[in-house]
């Protein structure tokens, strides 16, 4: 018994020994946990899907700086027993070391996820009723907002109140490159119902040249682009479930300059024919 325990207790013994990248970070979206874990939905299993992008991280030569989750955390309406569930599976990233930064999707449900994650409630936020932060790293700021209106309504929208916030603490932090984390996509897109305030955060990022990109999930799509402006849209892949077969499912492994950040796609498929891509950003000047 006392050389099985030492067994299961060596994985975290060496994952807390690691060196950590302080420009490593892992990015996940549209993880939707549900309190089955033999749950399918268009033929995945979603918690089989978290468990192995978790081993993936944790695998990493070198402990990232931290993992961010970008929105639909739970599997349809944000149940408390889903959340349940998800801060189970959550404890293998938490026992690492691994700091957890995450954010609310249409399929969330604010109060219920506060209730799952009670550290997430007690922790100071700058907007009392909104899962926002602002993380600071050594080559790039993450302003995480928070786009839940309505559980269950497709649209997402931030508000007045927090793109106020934003504006304020982009100015306050005007020196260091700022990447946008936001759950739901610009506009509409392929009858996707996204931000219904785009031009209101587009008129406070496009001209402030210190933002580089705008990072979402919601369309389950893998793809990157760029304005007139040089700002970078980065939807990420969908941990979970996939709209198009075609597509790939996993995450994002970023590493972070100062003058850029470096996109590598871990699909859950190693065979897809994008998996193991790079995509090189480089940032608009300032």
């Amino acid at each position: 018994m006392l050389a099985g325990a030492g067994l299961a207790l060596a994985p975290q013994v060496f994952a807390a020994a690691r060196r950590t990248d302080e420009n490593s970070w892992a990015l996940l979206a549209d993880i939707h946990i549900a309190a089955d874990p033999a749950k399918i939905a268009r033929e995945i299993n979603m918690t089989e899907h978290f468990k192995s992008v978790s081993r993936e991280v944790l695998a990493l030569p070198a402990r990232p700086a931290g993992v961010f989750v970008v929105g639909d955390c739970a599997f349809n309406s944000g149940e408390p027993a889903d959340y349940a569930q998800f801060t189970s599976l959550l404890d293998p990233l938490r026992a690492s070391g691994l700091p957890l930064h995450l954010t609310m999707g249409n399929h969330d449900h604010r109060e219920n996820f506060w209730a799952a994650l009670k550290e997430k409630k007690a922790a100071k936020r700058p907007l009392a009723d909104k899962q926002v932060a602002l993380v600071k790293s050594r080559n790039v700021n993450w302003f995480m907002l928070d786009s839940l209106e309505t559980t269950l309504q497709t649209p997402g929208l931030l508000g007045g109140e927090q793109l106020d916030w934003l504006a304020k603490a982009l100015d306050a932090n005007r020196r260091k490159p700022a990447v946008v984390l936001v759950h739901h996509n610009p506009g509409m897109r392929e009858k996707i119902g996204g931000l219904k305030d785009t031009d209101a955060l587009m008129e406070v990022i496009r001209p402030r040249r210190q933002v580089k990109a705008w990072i979402f999930g919601h369309t389950h799509t893998w793809q990157v682009n760029q304005d007139e402006s040089e700002l970078h849209f980065v939807n990420l892949p969908p941990v979970a479930y996939l709209f198009h077969p075609e597509d790939p499912a996993g995450w994002m492994h970023a590493t972070a300059r100062r003058d850029g950040m470096k996109l590598e796609l871990r699909s859950l498929n190693p065979e897809h024919k994008d998996h193991g891509q790079i995509v090189d950003l480089k940032w608009r000047t300032a």
